[in-house]
């Protein structure tokens, strides 16, 4: 297990309640310079497959990659790790719908917005549109998927969703495929049409 890792479990032991001394600790001894706060798994797997994809290590640039567990985790994350905490530079993603609780969360905490970025439903939707629903269905076979996506397409209650809507609920229907997806169509991406928060987000850091 990496230091950053280690540093990435010790916060969230933290965030649940638990003792900040560890993550205290290895923040002071890496040293931690900033943290990415993002929803869920998927979205750390699509931010750090996009950094490899730059030749990017963040983890030796002193920036943790921090799911938290859902969106509403956002104010405690805030709390422990920026000016009311750790002091870290914080930067992160969040979906168009939960964008006042990370707004609220920075404010309280006296935390710059600057570092976050708003994708318009989620990231698997950016992904989506920026690769087009013909790449990503190819990339669903390529995954050996194309079984699961048929049968998932002829629920009734897809019947009346776009194709992109269809594509973005399939991720989710299954658990560990967000995150292998995440991963996936980070990969797939031309380089030049990388969805803007996702660019953004990395550029910033």
């Amino acid at each position: 297990m990496s230091d950053m890792e280690s540093f990435r479990i010790a916060v969230t032991a933290w965030a649940a309640g638990g003792p900040g001394d560890a993550a205290r600790e290895l923040a002071a001894r890496l040293p931690v310079k900033a943290a990415i706060l993002l929803e869920g798994p998927s979205d750390a797997a699509a931010v750090t497959a996009l950094a490899a994809s730059r030749g990017r290590n963040l983890a030796a640039e002193g920036v943790c990659v921090l799911p938290m567990g859902g969106a509403m985790s956002v104010g405690r994350f805030v709390h422990l790790l920026g000016p009311p905490g750790l002091g870290l530079r914080l930067a992160g993603l969040c979906d168009e719908g939960e964008r006042r609780y990370y707004v609220r969360s920075l404010e309280r905490a006296g935390a710059a917005q600057e570092g976050f970025f708003v994708c318009a439903a989620d990231l698997e939707d950016e992904l989506i549109r920026a690769l087009g629903v013909t790449r990503v269905a190819e990339l669903v076979r390529a995954e050996g998927d194309q079984r699961a996506l048929r049968t998932f397409l002829r629920q009734p209650a897809q019947q009346d969703r776009t194709a992109q809507q269809q594509l973005r609920r399939f991720l989710g229907t299954k658990k560990g495929r967000k995150i292998r997806y995440g991963r996936v169509l980070v990969e797939a991406l031309d380089l030049d049409h990388t969805p803007a928060p996702l660019e953004d987000l990395l550029s910033s850091l």
